[in-house]
């Protein structure tokens, strides 16, 4: 459809899903893209009916199947927000740049930047006026050029007020992260339903995963929907005192999204930036009491004690001056925790704990209650040292496994949607000894490659952990993938570095 004022153009949706980044796209016949001057990878503003905007990428396309001279086409999340139907008349134009961009070239140049820098970054983030280009200029100045602890403290307080925050009206509201690093660390999952059990507030709103096979939110999905509107979110906590959910669908910090879209392609997880997403998200959530869990090994995100130590100060420090009692556990980060690296592998463990499995990893069992532990003596009806005792209780009389099943069934049972991959490859020990050590980044990378999260029952499953004996052809692990390809490059992958050394 063609519209009588020549600079105006009929709106196209152009299924192309461009994940958090509004694309635009012209035709090179396009009068409007001839008249404007624009080049590929211009920012544009598109206007609409109602005065209406978004700010947008261009891309220019040949193809008029894409989009023809006469149209604006624009990717599926840049046509939902503008909020207009097919055919609809807009006009394009330049946009300016972001103001705030001059404070992102200042951090590039190693300056320190202030609290209303970072609102003023945050609130143009939000508002989709950066590339990604632009995005990951930022990410790798805030990592490279390192940010002071004033300024994490400023980035966290900018990312909590870019979005919704939940209010729960309670003076104990409990949270629990891990930093990550370690595959197969699902105590999350078994955590919420003690502390819910026990009937403290915890609604535990986790990210995807951003450089691992699976977040708690990816495995969770196993067993019940996560992607809950607040209105229902707020429902099943208030019912079940407890929920685990993906905080997207929530609005929590949603900057801190936008800049994990760009993190997971870098594999960029600097400790500024880790603290703030982090602590931003907690503070959007209502939490009041937060346990952070650092894992440090030789193959961790955090390595040393010293590392582990400036993290652990550099929480307690934005912890205290956002409002939040905050308490920092080092574990043991040498190997994965669990067998199942992947979201069906994770979640079968997580449920064999619940139930009591005689079979059940005991690892994973063990952390989680010294997790839970330490949260219930937030409680003060519980004495410090009872914890403990109080978490296995509730472990072992099955009240865990009453709660977490009352919020699967809230949340959306999935009923065994999901299976374990059914192309298997075993990888073996080729010779006797015991295991030394095992490669965490290795592990994590033959789980992604196998397809884990997208897929959620690719992965690896381990049958051997540190300290034990193997003869020459046992199993070590197994692999697991849905798709040949996958298959392929994984067990290419294990062949070439295992992730495993036998002494």
């Amino acid at each position: 459809m063609k519209h009588s004022n020549p600079h105006c153009l009929a709106l196209r949706r152009v299924a192309i899903d461009t994940y958090k980044e509004n694309v635009a796209y012209l035709h090179r016949d396009c009068q409007v893209y001839r008249s404007e001057g624009f080049q590929a990878l211009s920012k544009v503003e598109v206007k609409g009916e109602g005065g209406r905007a978004i700010f947008a990428v261009l891309n220019v396309v040949d193809d008029p199947g894409i989009t023809e001279p006469g149209q604006l086409g624009l990717s599926i999340e840049a046509f939902d927000q503008l909020q207009l139907s097919a055919n609809a008349p807009v006009t394009v134009g330049h946009a300016k740049p972001p103001g705030s961009l001059h404070a992102v070239h200042r951090k590039i140049a190693g300056e320190r930047l202030q609290p209303g820098d970072y609102e003023a970054i945050t609130r143009d983030i939000v508002e989709l006026r950066y590339s990604k280009i632009e995005l990951a200029a930022f990410l790798v100045a805030c990592s490279e050029t390192g940010m002071e602890r004033d300024e994490v403290l400023h980035l966290t307080r900018a990312m909590a007020g870019s979005g919704e925050r939940l209010q729960w009206r309670e003076p104990l509201v409990a949270d629990k992260h891990c930093i990550g690093g370690i595959p197969g660390n699902r105590t999350s999952m078994l955590v919420v339903p003690i502390i819910a059990a026990h009937g403290m507030l915890i609604p535990k709103t986790s990210s995807r995963a951003i450089t691992s096979p699976a977040g708690t939110a990816d495995t969770m999905e196993v067993l019940a929907e996560v992607e809950l509107p607040p209105g229902r979110l707020n429902e099943i906590v208030r019912a079940e005192r407890g929920c685990l959910a993906w905080g997207g669908t929530a609005r929590l910090a949603p900057v801190d999204d936008i800049l994990i879209s760009v993190e997971r392609p870098l594999s960029l997880d600097s400790p500024g930036q880790l603290v703030a997403s982090i602590l931003a998200k907690k503070i959007a959530a209502g939490a009041t009491h937060l346990l952070i869990d650092i894992p440090m090994g030789p193959t961790a995100k955090v390595r040393s004690q010293s590392d582990a130590l400036r993290l652990r100060k550099l929480f307690e420090f934005v912890g205290d001056r956002v409002g939040l009692q905050i308490e920092v556990m080092i574990t043991d980060g040498r190997q994965p925790v669990g067998r199942g690296i992947g979201p069906v592998l994770e979640a079968r463990d997580v449920m064999q704990v619940l139930e009591n499995h005689p079979d059940q990893p005991r690892d994973l069992r063990e952390k989680s209650l010294q997790l839970a532990s330490r949260i219930l003596e937030f409680d003060p009806d519980v004495r410090g040292g009872e914890g403990y005792t109080l978490a296995r209780d509730i472990l072992e009389s099955g009240r865990a496994l009453e709660k977490m099943r009352s919020i699967i069934k809230l949340q959306g049972d999935r009923d065994g949607t999901f299976k374990i991959g059914p192309l298997v490859h075993e990888v073996k020990a080729p010779h006797a000894g015991s295991v030394a050590a095992i490669d965490n980044l290795q592990m994590a990378r033959i789980a992604r490659l196998a397809g884990a999260p997208m897929d959620k029952g690719a992965g690896v499953e381990l049958f051997r952990k540190l300290g034990d004996t193997v003869s020459p052809g046992e199993p070590l692990y197994a692999i697991h993938a849905e798709f040949e390809a996958d298959f392929a490059f994984a067990s290419e992958a294990a062949g070439i570095n295992s992730g495993f050394s036998l002494s």
